[in-house]
């Protein structure tokens, strides 16, 4: 049964934003004690309004809490559905913001929750690439990043992580103390949708490629900081 997803457009409770306010300053100490983070670039988060935190290359569920060490604002983060689907663990990620994504298929829900959270102004953080995967290059870019800014009219802001794959890559049980790394790229503005809010196909892939090839640069850097 799908996780049940409350409407986007709500601020969280009070309960929801304590949760998430704490857990950030641990998993900020975590990170600066067992894995010696670097952050780079972090003034490029805009200090308010909405935008797409687009990460990549996604290769470790570290990058989930990692992306929120790139702000102290409130991230809202869309997910793969499977996840909120675990007993307590699901109920966790909706309290404090999260909403689910069927990946392998065109998710209208998903869309409106996440143009409806922009349009509110929320930051909303997104992996490209949809799934995790391994090596040194980014993997295919999917055009529902470019979309989603491009209809709510807001900018992406691109960023690398390096070092998570070998923390705690696919098949790994436990993280080990590596250092870690994130680079946070400018703000990629998208084209302006026109007649009702149409984004041609063409711009949405000239965006999903400018998004590669930036996240690719990105986790280069990233790679390098991190000691790869």
């Amino acid at each position: 049964m799908s996780a049940e997803v409350t409407p986007a457009d709500q601020s969280l409770s009070k309960r929801g934003w304590l949760i998430y306010r704490s857990l950030w300053w641990v998993l900020f100490g975590y990170f600066k004690l067992f894995h010696r983070i670097k952050i780079v670039g972090s003034d490029n988060i805009p200090s308010d309004g909405a935008f797409v935190l687009a990460l990549g290359a996604h290769r470790s569920i570290l990058d989930t809490p990692l992306a929120a060490m790139t702000s102290k604002r409130l991230l809202r983060y869309m997910g793969g559905e499977a996840y909120f689907n675990i007993p307590v663990f699901g109920s966790f990620l909706l309290l404090v913001g999260g909403f689910p994504v069927e990946r392998d298929v065109t998710d209208r829900q998903a869309l409106r929750l996440s143009e409806d959270l922009l349009k509110a102004g929320h930051p909303l953080v997104i992996f490209p690439e949809a799934t995790r995967g391994s090596g040194t290059d980014v993997g295919e870019v999917r055009e529902g990043t470019a979309f989603i800014a491009a209809r709510a009219g807001v900018p992406i802001v691109p960023v690398g992580i390096g070092g998570a794959e070998r923390s705690l890559g696919i098949g790994s049980k436990l993280p080990r103390p590596t250092k870690l790394a994130l680079v946070v790229g400018k703000p990629i503005q998208p084209p302006a949708a026109i007649d009702g809010g149409r984004i041609k196909r063409s711009q949405m892939s000239a965006l999903s490629h400018q998004l590669t090839d930036e996240m690719q640069s990105l986790f280069d850097q990233a790679q390098s900081l991190a000691g790869h």
